[in-house]
């Protein structure tokens, strides 16, 4: 079982070696890592919609996610679709195959009870989480899909200790209807969870808002003081969905107005149905 296990690392490291070598200089030397002692913290902050596990065609590939994730170098990892023991991902619990895969520590916060197992939000970080909660977004009138069925939507609160302080994660998968109402119900109180963790720690909100920058739910998040990442240090349009042909960008990360960021990325992979975002925080000082 060892040998199985180191063989499949190394079959990881040699497919994801030239995603290494191709994505990660754009970030600099400084992106590996981060930067501690008498300055601040830099950290890599990873926003990812993971399709519960398939990619763009709808194949399983958890490994493939994985090897993403370790590669790209992130020390905080926001992740929506999680599956958790679920019929349609083979029984797997992806949050804990996503620790393994990665090394990072993780909690899962359930959206809900979905095909015999659970499904949800996920929070990867190289720090110790101390803490975490799933909150209800509720919406009135609750929101009918067809069969009479609907799907609940939360957001997932982690509190990590990095080196510069604690940072209160907030990750969120909000409604994808085309009527906005539940969105807009959604975001306010996403924004009041967020603005009450602002009070003890630094905060980085983000996730699949399914809603584009000029949206009255962007709007409402730039409003409320919270920083949107890809205005301040992205380069381009930032678009993320679908990832074989990307025309929206409705994938955030947000930053306290005590942190700062200094590059964005979009990184251009099918893994998923999204491309996920990458981003180089420069964390409050404690």
């Amino acid at each position: 079982m060892q040998s199985s296990a180191l063989n499949r690392r190394r079959n990881l490291t040699r497919t994801f070696g030239l995603f290494t070598l191709i994505l990660l200089p754009a970030f600099g030397e400084s992106c590996v890592g981060h930067r501690t002692g008498a300055g601040p913290t830099t950290a890599l902050v990873l926003v990812y919609n993971i399709h519960a596990g398939k990619d763009a065609k709808g194949e399983d590939n958890l490994e493939r996610l994985g090897g993403l994730i370790r590669n790209s170098g992130a020390d905080i990892v926001l992740l929506q679709e999680v599956d958790r023991m679920t019929t349609r991902s083979g029984g797997i619990d992806q949050p804990a195959s996503l620790a393994v895969l990665t090394g990072l520590n993780v909690v899962f916060g359930k959206s809900l009870d979905f095909q015999s197992g659970e499904y949800g939000l996920a929070v990867l970080s190289r720090w110790p989480i101390v803490a975490d909660s799933m909150i209800p977004l509720p919406v009135d009138p609750p929101q009918e899909r067809a069969g009479g069925s609907r799907e609940p939507r939360g957001a997932l609160r982690a509190v990590v200790t990095t080196p510069a302080g604690p940072v209160a994660v907030i990750n969120t998968h909000i409604d994808a209807s085309r009527d906005g109402k539940w969105r807009r119900q959604e975001i306010v109180t996403v924004i009041a969870i967020a603005t009450a963790a602002r009070r003890k720690a630094a905060v980085l909100l983000g996730g699949d808002l399914n809603s584009t920058p000029e949206s009255a739910v962007q709007v409402a998040v730039r409003g409320a003081g919270f920083i949107d990442a890809w205005q301040r240090c992205g380069q381009g349009d930032g678009l993320t969905y679908p990832a074989d042909s990307a025309i929206k960008r409705i994938d955030y990360l947000y930053l306290d107005p005590r942190m700062r960021c200094d590059q964005a990325t979009v990184l251009q992979s099918d893994a998923s149905d999204h491309r996920p975002v990458l981003v180089r925080v420069v964390l409050a000082p404690p």
